[in-house]
């Protein structure tokens, strides 16, 4: 199952953070690309940093438009899951969207267009209160994939945080020139 993001519209400097994190928690949480309208070019170098040191090939993919991208991932057999605080419960639809479709993940910085609605296979909703997009995407991609994204191996890391129960331990692996 190949994961992929794409966010739509950002709230100009309140949004740099939250698009940021929307980011980290699509790669963190498996996905392998995602695209962003409308954002602050440094986001990207942030996250290919974040790949040099932590591993994976998590890539970030400017879009002048949504509607092409979301269309093409149709075209090409990926389901649309629109997060949304207006579609079916989680509990609910989880079970139809796990599986071994490819999907693309649509997060929505302010009001979305309503094609997105109509466009989009599922429009998902993370219980019925206001949250955010953050943890919303993370709660999606946990419950689709069941956790199994936090075995998958980092390729590449130059750091690896091993776990453990009290304190930090950050394993970093020697490099040579």
């Amino acid at each position: 199952m190949v994961i992929e993001v794409v966010r739509i519209g950002q709230r100009l400097v309140r949004d740099d953070r939250v698009t940021t994190h929307v980011a980290l928690v699509s790669r963190a949480f498996g996905a392998e690309t995602i695209f962003m309208t409308e954002v602050n070019p440094e986001i990207k170098d942030t996250l290919g940093k974040i790949n040099e040191t932590w591993g994976g090939n998590f890539t970030v993919e400017f879009i002048e438009n949504w509607k092409p991208i979301i269309k093409k991932k149709k075209e090409d057999g990926f389901k649309i899951v629109h997060l949304s605080m207006y579609g079916e419960k989680i509990n609910d639809i989880q079970d139809k969207i796990r599986g071994r479709e490819n999907l693309l993940i649509v997060v929505g910085a302010e009001k979305v267009p309503r094609e997105i609605y109509e466009l989009a296979d599922y429009n998902v909703g993370i219980g019925s209160q206001p949250h955010s997009e953050i943890s919303a995407l993370a709660i999606l991609l946990d419950r689709i994939q069941e956790g199994q994204q936090f075995e998958k191996e980092f390729l590449g890391a130059k750091r690896k945080i091993i776990p453990t129960k009290t304190g930090k331990n950050v394993q970093v692996k020697e490099t040579r020139d």
